[in-house]
């Protein structure tokens, strides 16, 4: 049985989650993956999640299922329409109809259930807050309120337990990470980031997730092994 400390790790399948999760292992945790199948219209990433967790030797990998569809409002669960081919000048203008209301709150509020369940303190989540495309759940205020939630709203953090929401992406850009993952030895083929996917998984190459991880290949000087799809 390991003796590391066990950290809850939410795991998309996407490059910055997988590097998030790399992460936690150099530094010395034991991940228990979390991933979440909340009726995104990518959902190839599950399976993607799921390859990640194992090439990176995860003992405990969970899916929860909550359907966000009934809740709606967002291009990755509603019947909105992604947006493409956006300037790079505009996807930090504004919140784009990617966002999905409330998801980091409800994506860590399970990972927290999970901690108390399974004796962790430490939680992964990879948000970033240079190279995104404007979401109010990705910034370190976001996270540092959710940190102090936890430590009030727990029977764990009343009896004693100090939770810690770790964060390590949110001041890098897209090439900082990638550049941090290689050195890990992340294998970035394996995992996915488009947000409209074609119906064999490849990438669009213009949705906004594309254009930043596209972007983040060029200018770390690492050769982009995204599978793209005909004409991306």
């Amino acid at each position: 049985m390991s003796d590391r400390k066990k950290a809850v790790v939410l795991l998309s399948g996407g490059l910055d989650s997988t590097t998030c999760l790399a992460m936690a292992r150099a530094e010395g945790f034991e991940p228990v993956c979390l991933a979440v199948a909340y009726g995104q219209r990518h959902a190839v990433e599950l399976e993607r999640a799921r390859r990640v967790a194992e090439s990176l030797g995860v003992k405990d990998f969970r899916v929860v299922s909550v359907d966000l569809r009934q809740v709606g409002g967002s291009a990755l669960t509603a019947e909105i329409e992604v947006p493409k081919n956006r300037p790079e000048s505009e996807l930090s203008e504004g919140i784009p109809v990617t966002y999905v209301p409330a998801r980091n709150a409800l994506f860590l509020s399970l990972a927290l259930g999970l901690a108390e369940v399974v004796g962790a303190s430490d939680l992964y989540i990879g948000v970033n807050a240079v190279d995104y495309s404007g979401y109010p759940d990705c910034r370190p205020e976001f996270i540092e309120s959710f940190e102090r939630m936890a430590n009030l709203a727990t029977k764990a953090g009343v009896e004693g337990t100090r939770f810690r929401v770790h964060a390590p992406l949110s001041g890098m850009t897209k090439a900082d990470i990638i550049r941090a993952g290689v050195k890990l030895g992340v294998d970035y083929s394996m995992t996915h980031s488009c947000y409209d996917p074609d119906p064999q998984g490849r990438a669009c190459g213009r949705c906004d997730s594309c254009v930043l991880r596209r972007r983040g290949f060029e200018q770390a000087g690492v050769a982009d092994p995204t599978p793209y799809a005909e004409g991306a």
